[in-house]
């Protein structure tokens, strides 16, 4: 973890990519939708998964796996965050996902199954990922996002306008994974950790790992970018994701692969002037 850079001060806005910055801003428009949000069906749902976590899973802490606890208070600092909780779920599919709705303290939870494919500093990198939807207050639109589609399910001509209503929700939730994606990068500050990540996410077991070859993963990357350049490839890109919670995996390595290679992200991770040397640990539902 030596030498990385402390983003001291980050905001949203400096690393959000453009699509979830225009969908992010269009749904800030509807009036008092994400007041309601946090105010009525906020309480409840907190407090059913809370429960449901604290019984169910292991609770992260500087005495309860304390390098996972070190991992996300180094990952909290260098995003300039408060540290959420981090819960160890049992469960064979590898997942994370992220849990924020009334500002109260938020909780991260990582599957096991996860954890058995990456390596220390990609369990980071996803760890910063879930952190990116905190930064970002993308929790609390998600759930909104669920609460206009069940409204407009129950309007007048509703089965219709709650397709149309899920078509742009999936969208943009979409976009705010490449922007989550880039707070990963941020905190890995190597592209090829987080590209290491997406490449097992879409064909990692433990008894492939030592074959993976995160370079040869990246040229796939491009060439499914180049096979799609054209009005039919884009066409079939669009109806392969238009149902997805998530881009497809490649998409999102060639998004950070770009972006890595782009002056704002140089900016921000060379300019600060604080040095990550030595973080102290006494600092201070979206899947992955």
């Amino acid at each position: 973890m030596t030498g990385k850079t402390l983003l001291v001060g980050l905001r949203a806005d400096q690393f959000r990519h453009p699509l979830d910055l225009e969908a992010t801003r269009a749904l800030k428009q509807l009036p008092g939708l994400d007041v309601m949000v946090r105010m009525a069906l906020a309480p409840l749902a907190e407090r059913v998964f809370h429960l449901d976590h604290l019984a169910s899973s292991v609770q992260v802490s500087d005495r309860q796996l304390p390098e996972l606890h070190q991992s996300l208070v180094e990952a909290c600092q260098i995003l300039d965050l408060e540290a959420p909780q981090l819960y160890v779920r049992q469960n064979p599919v590898p997942n994370a996902y992220t849990f924020a709705m009334r500002g109260e303290r938020p909780f991260i939870v990582i599957h096991t199954a996860l954890l058995e494919l990456l390596t220390p500093a990609e369990t980071q990198a996803v760890i910063a990922h879930e952190l990116g939807h905190l930064k970002c207050e993308h929790s609390v639109y998600l759930t909104l996002a669920n609460l206009l589609t069940l409204a407009a399910g129950s309007l007048p001509m509703g089965g219709v306008l709650a397709q149309s209503l899920q078509s742009r929700l999936m969208e943009w939730v979409r976009c705010a994974e490449f922007t989550c994606d880039r707070a990963a990068l941020l905190v890995a500050q190597d592209p090829r950790v987080v590209a290491s990540l997406l490449m097992k996410l879409c064909g990692g077991s433990p008894s492939l790992i030592d074959q993976l070859n995160v370079d040869a993963f990246i040229d796939q990357a491009r060439a499914y970018d180049t096979l799609s350049a054209d009005a039919l490839g884009d066409a079939l890109r669009q109806i392969r994701t238009q149902d997805l919670t998530h881009p497809v995996p490649v998409l999102r390595a060639r998004e950070i692969d770009r972006w890595a290679s782009t002056n704002d992200y140089y900016q921000l991770v060379k300019c600060p002037v604080v040095e990550y040397n030595e973080v102290s640990s006494k600092g201070g539902w979206r899947n992955w």
